[in-house]
Parts: C-alpha cells; sequence; structure tokens
C-alpha cells in the first residue's frame, strides 16, 4: 500500500516520495485550458494548498512529478516554455500586531520570492507596489506570469473578534490584492483560495474578471474525496482496516459515509474531508479528526458577539443561491459562517435556494464540543462523556441524568436567565451526548410521533421525552404528562423491530432548582 500523506501539502514531496494522491490535474487542466483568474473558497484541511502546490508544478514544467496522472502530456509540453510562478501564503506571515507590520511582512516576503526566483526587484513603502514590482520583473522574459494566493483571507479571520484591527488589515490586503486587476497584461493564470469571501477585501470589487468557482457544480470536486475516489485510491486501505478490525468492507464503508462524507458545495455531489479519512486510516478509529486538528477560533469569536442559536436550529436552514455573494464581516450571519467554516453544507438546491444541514456526524459531533466548550464553558465535558458512556453500557438513565446535572451546575447564572425553556435543556444534553460521540437525535419523525431525543447506544435504544417546569411544584404533573405522551404516541414501539433493548424516560428540567429530575 502506498503511504498516507497525512500533513503534506507539497505536491513535489508527496509524489517524490511516492506518496498516496488522489488524482485532481484533469479538473485543474479544466480550469487552466478555460479561464485566467479564478477564486476557490474551501473550509479548512480540505485540500487548498495542495492544489497550489500542484498548479505550480504544472505550470512550473515539472515532468518528473506528474507520470500517470491526467495532465502528464500537458506538464510535458510545459516543460519547454515554463512561466514564472508566485506563490503567496497568507498564514506564513504569522501574526501582525498592526496594519504596518502586515504591510512589512508582506513586503518581505515578496523580497524573499524574488531572491529565490533570481531576480531583484525596487521594494516600495506599499506591498501592493512591491508585489507589482516583482511581476513585471518576472515577466521580462516570459511575457507573464502565474499568481497564486493561498488563505487570502486569514489575516481578517484571526481579528474577526476586533473589527477595527479586521478593517485595518483588510485595507493593508485591499492595497495588495487591486493590484492584480492593474497587473492584468501580464498574468498568464491567478488562483486564489480561502475560507470566506467578503467582497470588500478588494479581490472581488476589483477585479471583475475573477470567477467563483465555489459553489459551482463544474467544479464541486476539485478538492476533497468523492465515494468514487475513496474506494478507488484507498480500495487496499480499506481492506486492510476491515481486516484489522474484523469488519467486513461493506460496513467499513457504511460507517465511514455516516462519519467523514456528506460535504457538498452544490447540492448534489458528496464529498470526504481528505484530513479525516487519511487519519482515520492511519489509526483505524473513528474520531473527529478534523476538529481536533484546531478548531476555527474566529467562528467563536464571532458567534459570542452575536445572538447564536442552539446547533439543531441551524438543521435545514433555508437561504437565497447568493448568500454569500454581499457578505461583509460586519454582517454576515451565523449561518454564512457556520457554512463557510465547514460546519453547515448544502443538503440541497432547487432553483435559486439552498438548503443548509450538517454534512455528517464528525461535523455534528465537533460543533456540540466546540459550544461546550467555549460557549457554555462545561467543566469537564470530556470526563462527563465517558461517564455517560459507562452509564449506558449499564443501562443507568438515572446516572445519565445526575451526570447531566453535574454539567448544569456548572453553567453561568446568565445563561440561565437567557435560556428559560425546554429547547435549552434538550439542546444542551443533546450536544452533551454528540459531544461524547454517542449518536443521538433530537425530535427525530416517525410514523408514530416525534420523540424529544432518541439513543443509539450498540444495542439499546434510549427514548427521553424532555418536559419543562418553570417552578419545582410543577414538576410531577409535567413528568406525568410525560409518560401519558410516550404511552399514547407509541414512541417505543417505534424502535421496538431494530434488534434493540428499548427503554424510555421522562426527563422534567426543573428551572427553580436548574436541575433535571428523573
Amino acid at each position: 500500500m502506498r503511504e498516507l500523506p497525512i500533513g503534506i501539502q507539497s505536491f513535489e514531496i508527496l509524489r517524490r516520495d511516492g506518496l498516496l494522491y488522489v488524482d485532481k490535474t484533469a479538473r485543474l487542466l479544466d480550469l487552466i485550458e478555460h479561464g485566467r483568474i479564478y477564486f476557490l473558497s474551501r473550509p479548512r484541511r480540505f485540500g487548498k494548498s495542495l492544489t497550489l502546490s500542484t498548479l505550480e508544478a504544472m505550470f512550473s514544467g515539472r515532468e518528473e512529478l506528474f507520470s500517470g496522472l491526467a495532465a502528464e502530456n500537458w506538464v510535458k509540453e510545459q516543460k519547454e516554455h515554463p512561466y514564472p510562478v508566485v506563490r503567496f501564503d497568507m498564514s506564513a506571515l504569522g501574526d501582525p500586531a498592526t496594519a504596518e507590520e502586515l504591510n512589512s511582512a508582506i513586503i518581505e516576503e515578496l523580497e524573499n520570492i524574488a531572491e529565490d526566483k533570481g531576480v531583484k526587484i525596487c521594494s516600495s513603502a506599499s506591498c501592493g507596489r512591491t508585489l507589482k514590482n516583482l511581476i513585471r520583473e518576472l515577466c521580462r522574459d516570459r511575457g507573464s506570469a502565474v499568481v497564486l494566493i493561498d488563505e487570502y483571507d486569514k489575516l481578517i479571520l484571526d481579528n474577526i473578534g476586533d473589527l477595527n484591527k479586521a478593517e485595518a488589515m483588510r485595507e493593508v490586503l485591499r492595497s495588495f490584492y487591486t493590484v492584480l486587476k492593474s497587473c492584468d497584461e501580464y498574468l498568464r493564470f491567478v488562483f486564489i483560495t480561502g475560507i470566506s469571501k467578503f467582497s470588500k477585501v478588494g479581490v472581488f470589487s476589483a477585479m471583475n474578471n475573477l470567477l467563483d468557482i465555489s459553489l459551482m457544480e463544474k467544479y464541486s470536486d476539485i478538492v476533497g474525496y468523492t465515494q468514487h475516489e475513496l474506494e478507488k485510491y484507498f480500495d487496499e486501505w480499506i481492506s486492510f482496516t476491515a481486516e484489522q478490525r474484523g469488519k467486513e468492507r461493506t460496513e467499513i464503508l457504511s460507517c465511514m459515509k455516516e462519519y467523514y462524507d456528506g460535504f457538498s458545495f452544490d447540492g448534489s455531489t458528496r464529498l470526504y474531508n481528505p484530513y479525516s479519512i487519511l487519519s482515520y486510516f492511519r489509526t483505524g478509529e473513528f474520531n473527529n479528526y478534523w476538529y481536533e486538528s484546531g478548531s476555527p477560533s474566529f467562528i467563536v469569536e464571532w458567534m459570542k458577539e452575536r445572538h447564536i442559536k442552539e446547533p439543531d436550529e441551524y438543521r435545514h436552514t433555508v437561504v437565497k443561491s447568493d448568500f454569500l455573494s454581499s457578505q461583509e464581516i460586519e454582517y454576515a450571519s451565523p449561518a454564512s459562517f457556520l457554512f463557510q467554516s465547514g460546519y453547515l453544507t448544502i443538503e440541497n438546491k432547487q432553483e435559486q435556494l439552498l438548503t443548509l444541514d450538517y454534512p455528517n456526524r464528525e461535523v455534528l459531533d465537533s460543533l456540540s464540543s466546540m459550544y461546550l466548550k467555549l460557549i457554555y464553558k462545561v467543566e469537564g465535558y470530556a470526563l462527563l462523556g465517558n461517564e455517560i458512556w459507562k452509564a449506558l453500557r449499564k443501562g443507568d438513565l438515572k446516572r445519565i441524568a445526575d451526570l447531566y446535572n453535574t454539567a448544569l451546575t456548572g453553567i453561568p447564572y446568565d445563561d440561565y436567565f437567557k435560556n428559560r425553556n425546554e429547547f435549552w435543556y434538550r439542546s444542551l444534553f443533546v450536544m452533551l451526548l454528540r459531544g461524547a460521540g454517542i449518536i443521538a437525535y433530537s425530535e427525530p419523525h416517525t410514523s408514530k410521533g416525534c420523540a424529544d431525543i432518541v439513543i443509539q447506544f450498540n444495542k439499546l435504544t434510549v427514548v427521553i421525552e424532555f418536559k419543562f417546569a418553570a417552578k419545582s411544584s410543577e414538576v410531577p404533573l409535567k413528568k406525568l404528562e410525560g409518560e401519558e405522551q410516550m404511552k399514547n404516541r407509541l414512541y417505543a414501539d417505534n424502535y421496538a423491530g431494530e434488534g434493540r433493548d428499548v427503554k424510555t424516560a421522562v426527563f422534567v428540567a426543573d428551572d427553580e432548582l436548574r436541575q433535571i429530575v428523573f
């Protein structure tokens, strides 16, 4: 089996060392042959940097790296007339404290690129003019150059919690990106990537010839793995993992789909996150690799300042198909941020409307962990999750209620004051379960009714009805209501034929005591 390229963003290293590569060069050739200036937004860890590295090797004519790939012949011809390539990674600039430091850092990086390319440039006090000087020098012999920019929005997103600082960074970046418009005659190809799309940055307002392919069906799979690619390129790894885990291939593939498939940027093509797939094959364990590799803190910082909703409230959110076109930092909705960062994806597309939802179990569990840790600050939520696993193994629902009460005890009073309703208590409980990696459904619809929460754990199904009591004196009546509701609507019967034991419970949220009564 070929070794897995975990964390490798260099196409040269990947090919030179014979690592596993999912061939995307046919898609890149199509871009090259049908346009010049492109923009692509995708969540982190989706392969954007590797894509730019591949494009750099293609335009540089690195024929030896493309043997057996779709672009082999094109690169062989390109070797005779390679283009100078400026590849600029905004994440390499560190964390400049001011706009002036950012401007200086960009100029220094451009000077380093010029030195590597063997040209001398006249540096300017402006990073934009310095970029223009570099492009013109590189074009003296070849006539035109290629510019590849990675993570164009990183310095803005890193400062999302301080809008004044973010705006100052944006002004510097605008002066940098708008130069590309004035250099149009010198540019053979431009490809810009990032997580978000903010039109005021300058890329979209100045470059009216830039084609945004982020939501185009034709390029929906330009990064990420399709089901076909997974089974074709990872065939040996799938068989190896199945053998090691003592499971059938079909079972492994089914679990992988549940955990990691489902990202869509056109409403029809479904994709796996490459980092999660590579990490899974390395360990053979189903974990939340994408979130654990580094949660996007800009999401949390931004949402803390807004009226955020519970995770389940964003399910099946309907937006207009152009909902990203005019989004700015100041006005973007939480749904927009969740989509651009990869937590929400396109469930389906109908004419001018998009329906957003969570792509898979890994993402939903990860978002629950993010809320517990960073928004509600539930102390020791991971340890509580482990204890809930133990209680579920024993079918001890009383213990689960007690553990939930432990979590409730640590939540600040202000959060209770803002969220005095059944939905909040129920949502927090579901987040606690999902954060522990336990399969939990909120209000799953069946032909016989809709229970509040359904937990599926090994050979056990737990059906829970939540009730809310504003005062402790109301608890007995609310508990009786819940029991009658479960009995009359046959909630447990919906799951009796699944081959699992079925247990039911009524959890009453006593808002006066801020505790759950079982």
